[in-house]
């Protein structure tokens, strides 16, 4: 499959997208990982990422999307992607489709999760991440706890709440969202790839998406 995953953060675009991968083989990539992959293998593309990364600057579209398109070329992009998160804005989509079109593929869908506001609060401000940077395994102080000390239960860090996943900064990352990337709604509506999909939990909206895909 080579589909997108549009949604607020907090929709859960992480774990479909990992179950989706499972379900078939297909990559997921999400920008962030590709960009730390670049900059771990310290590809020239890498080094000038890291460049930006390191200031604190947001890294140019035009060097995301050479980063992209170096990602696609690996051998295991040939079994199909799930992009979590990416494109974030009509630019980015417009040269996604570009850079597809160039490669002689084609989307083959691109999915909206739908999740109220009091959802994602609920979920992001009761996450909990490991601070070990090589483990950062998630947890949630409600359905998924850490230890009773509050520490990972796979290697043992401390567990701790991201500065981003207060309410403050999480309802200023929604916000953001709706401003910069809600409008690529829009964008695949009018492409005619757009499937609305309200996710209450992972499993079920997998099995949504499959369906959508076989229709």
């Amino acid at each position: 499959m080579r589909i997108v995953l549009l949604g607020a953060p907090g929709a859960g675009k992480g774990t479909v997208a990992k179950l989706l991968s499972e379900y078939d083989g297909s990559v997921q990539i999400s920008t962030g990982d590709i960009l730390r992959a670049a900059v771990k293998q310290g590809t020239e593309l890498g080094q000038e990422a890291k460049g930006y990364m390191d200031r604190g600057d947001l890294v140019p579209d035009s060097l995301i999307m050479k980063i992209m398109e170096e990602r696609f070329h690996s051998n295991d992009g040939e079994r199909g992607f799930i992009l979590d998160g990416f494109p974030r804005t009509i630019p980015q989509a417009e040269e996604l489709k570009k850079l597809v079109e160039r490669l002689g593929l084609k989307l083959d869908l691109v999915v909206n999760l739908e999740v109220s506001t009091e959802v994602i609060l609920d979920r992001l401000t009761t996450r909990r991440t490991c601070s070990n940077p090589d483990c950062q395994a998630i947890y949630n102080i409600k359905t998924n706890p850490p230890t009773e000390d509050g520490r990972c239960k796979i290697c043992g860090s401390p567990v701790i709440q991201r500065e981003d996943e207060t309410k403050e900064a999480i309802m200023n990352r929604l916000k953001t969202y709706n401003e910069k990337t809600a409008p690529l709604i829009k964008f695949y509506e009018k492409e005619g790839l757009l499937k609305n999909i309200l996710s209450r939990n992972s499993q079920e909206t997998v099995e949504k998406i499959k369906e959508a895909l076989h229709n």
